[in-house]
């Protein structure tokens, strides 16, 4: 599973930018008529003189090493935050990265390309469309947690009018635009963390945690959320609800903390430089990437950084615990119930209603005068 999730870097540092002489300034100015080899070590020399040898970064941005000389940039955010996105940007554009990593798992991949427009309506409407898909997708007690951490989700976005995840989109569009840069999705699989999640829990825990998403009604500003630059608005809030429950924020942060650190080390081994032909001779040089995750990540993700990590345990799905099974019976009982009670009601006030027609009276009439033979 581990081979499947990480993938290899496609470009690397080159010779410093003063060895190779002026090269393109865009690739643009690449001329069509040239050879694969020469538009090949154009595209690089246009990417290496971009690249600053010490670039002027954000605040927000850590920098971490490996022991193979790679470098990575993690840029911690707040995911409703515009000033997020341009230290994302900027620090792209600095350090002109061979892999981009972002907290992101293939089951929230579709923002990067939906527009901002679409996404603030999406956020903002929670339906049983969505609880079905959620319920098919992750199960009934998972299903029913991911809808009200969206409701949480949706209620920062009505009150700030700014869809979530702006900095992901950002950074999906300045790695486009890097030569030979890869994409990766950073972040542990959503249905395998609100598993652990719900398992993590005793039955009136998840009740008083459901209790609580479900009434969040609080106002947040602008300014809140850049008061949270030190620490995301969203986990935050998370923070502040489930701060009395430590197994959920083991499974909701830590978890994804190591499993994030994971990934960066991954995407941060050395990596080989493009080659024209199979007879080019491989090279393989350290990395350069770029991390976006939100601000909670980032103490963990240095905490993690120079340890020996293994994936496996917190992957894996442990079985349903009792109070989870008596929950989900009693959720489905309260589901029949009601739509069996709304059926005897609805066919009570059916019968109800032939009975009083004329027609049905006059018909019951004349039964009530037939004289049975004798």
């Amino acid at each position: 599973m581990q081979k499947e999730q990480q993938q290899e870097a496609a470009a690397g540092p080159v010779p410093s930018p003063d060895e190779q002489g002026d090269g393109p300034k865009d690739a643009s100015e690449i001329a069509p008529n040239i050879s694969d080899a020469d538009a090949l070590k154009m595209l690089l020399e246009m990417k290496m003189k971009k690249r600053q040898e010490k670039p002027n970064l954000p605040s927000t941005v850590t920098e971490l090493a490996t022991e193979e000389g790679s470098k990575v940039y993690v840029v911690g955010t707040a995911h409703f935050s515009d000033s997020s996105k341009r230290d994302v940007v900027k620090t792209i554009q600095e350090v002109q990265p061979d892999v981009v990593v972002v907290e992101l798992c293939q089951y929230r991949v579709s923002m990067l390309k939906m527009d901002e427009r679409t996404l603030l309506k999406e956020a903002k409407e929670i339906n049983l469309e969505k609880l079905q898909q959620a319920i098919k997708q992750n199960g009934l007690m998972s299903g029913l947690m991911q809808m009200l951490l969206l409701k949480v989700s949706a209620h920062i976005t009505e009150q700030l009018g700014m869809a979530p995840g702006g900095e992901f989109r950002e950074a999906f569009k300045e790695a486009s635009k890097v030569p030979f840069c890869k994409f990766h999705l950073g972040d542990r699989p959503i249905p395998v963390t609100f598993k652990r999640a719900i398992a993590a829990l005793s039955f009136w825990q998840k009740v008083k945690l459901a209790w609580g998403l479900c009434f969040l009604s609080d106002p947040i500003s602008k300014d809140d959320v850049e008061k949270c630059k030190q620490k995301d608005l969203l986990e935050q809030m998370m923070a502040e609800m489930i701060g009395e429950f430590p197994d959920l924020h083991r499974t909701i942060v830590s978890e994804r903390d190591i499993y994030l650190t994971y990934m960066l080390k991954q995407a941060a081994k050395r990596t080989e430089l493009p080659r024209v032909s199979e007879t080019e001779p491989r090279r393989c040089v350290p990395s350069v990437v770029v991390g976006v995750v939100g601000m909670g990540h980032v103490p963990g993700i240095e905490k993690n950084w120079n340890t020996d990590l293994n994936i496996q345990e917190i992957m894996s799905v442990p079985p349903p615990s009792a109070s989870s099974k008596i929950l989900k019976f009693v959720i489905k009982a309260t589901v029949f119930g009601l739509v069996g009670y709304g059926c005897y009601k609805v066919g009570q006030r059916t019968v109800q209603f032939i009975l009083s027609m004329p027609v049905a009276q006059n018909y019951l009439q004349k039964l009530a005068n037939v004289k049975p033979d004798l």
